[in-house]
């Protein structure tokens, strides 16, 4: 099968699209932002954070930092306490809603991939994991002006 690259991007195009407006949906079911849901799931990978560390990995302000983190712990995704060794800090960590919504984000992720690649070898997986790293290292160069 002849492919050319612009079709190859294209399709990648498309797949952002479609994975795009379903995690949007998604989000909205809980009445969350992308950012927010951002938010909530780097504190699931990570565990707690402080404010200043999810302004420096999220690349914004802290600012932005505070109102993400005061519509989560409103909303009852997140709580924040003192830092134990430095007063003018708080850490960030999820509540147990915010942990169950995570996990379920994760379920529906290993289903999904389950149900998507049920057809294709390691070996496919593997160029396309290959492929994949090649096309996002380029983009985030693009991106970052270097």
């Amino acid at each position: 099968m002849d492919v050319e690259g612009t079709e190859v991007m294209d399709r990648l195009f498309e797949l952002a699209v479609v994975l795009g407006g379903m995690m949007n949906r998604r989000l909205a079911e809980n009445g969350l932002t992308p950012a927010r849901g951002e938010v909530v799931w780097l504190l699931h990978r990570r565990g707690q954070l402080t404010q200043r560390e999810l302004s420096d990995v999220l690349e914004c302000t802290p600012r932005n930092v505070t109102g993400l983190v005061n519509a989560l712990e409103e909303a009852g995704f997140v709580a924040r306490t003192k830092h134990p060794d430095d007063g003018r800090a708080f850490l960030v960590s999820l509540t147990p809603r915010g942990r169950a919504l995570a996990a379920g984000w994760g379920a529906d992720r290993d289903d999904g991939t389950a149900r998507l690649l049920a057809d294709t070898s390691e070996a496919e997986l593997a160029t396309f994991a290959t492929v994949l790293d090649r096309v996002l290292a380029a983009l985030r160069t693009a991106a970052s002006g270097s």
